[in-house]
């Protein structure tokens, strides 16, 4: 950040009085201009045994597969912008969503927030950030091509609470997701 967003003049990089971190200040008005990590809400939709994964037509990692998931909205619930960014992306409609993984991935400043869902039908198709949609069954999953490291641990969570049931909410520390995909940090 180089100018403030209320009055234009220049910032400077400072612990304001108070704090305890470094904060961009203006000069001028004195705003302090607070960043804060971004929220990824998305979905793991189910269709009974099969999961719905999406190509991505953007970057980064493009052309890789991923669960529907981006950046949360002001003005929308966790849940809301899970079910959105389902729509966007997949052009599919959940319900019954419930929360199941959480990430905290402070090295890019962001959380990930997945839900579990089913899919209300088998109306879906690509989105403009998708460059095709698909339901898969377990062993059909294509764990080599898959974008992020944080869907990859969601369906191998998902798989393994299958069997017995059971799906509790996950919250793994980064080190877990580190130390299980090193090629990806």
């Amino acid at each position: 950040m180089k100018f403030c967003s209320n009055c234009g003049s220049p910032v400077t990089l400072l612990v304001p009085t108070g704090d305890n971190r470094l904060r961009h200040v203006c000069g001028h008005c004195q705003a302090i201009h607070y960043q804060n990590p971004r929220i990824i809400a998305g979905c793991l939709p189910v269709w009974h045994d099969q999961v719905l994964l999406c190509r991505r037509a953007i970057e980064p990692r493009r052309g890789y597969w991923t669960l529907p998931a981006g950046f949360m909205e002001n003005g929308e619930t966790l849940e809301q912008a899970a079910a959105r960014e389902t729509h966007e992306e997949a052009c599919a409609r959940v319900r019954d969503l419930s929360l199941y993984t959480l990430f905290d991935l402070p090295h890019i400043n962001q959380v990930y927030m997945l839900f579990r869902a089913e899919l209300v039908d088998l109306d879906f198709a690509a989105g403009e950030e998708s460059l095709e949609v698909q339901l898969f069954h377990e062993q059909d999953i294509p764990w080599s091509e898959l974008a992020f490291p944080t869907i990859g641990r969601t369906l191998e969570c998902y798989f393994a609470d299958r069997r017995e049931q059971h799906f509790p909410v996950r919250n793994e520390p980064l080190e877990a997701l580190r130390a299980h995909y090193k090629k990806a940090f």
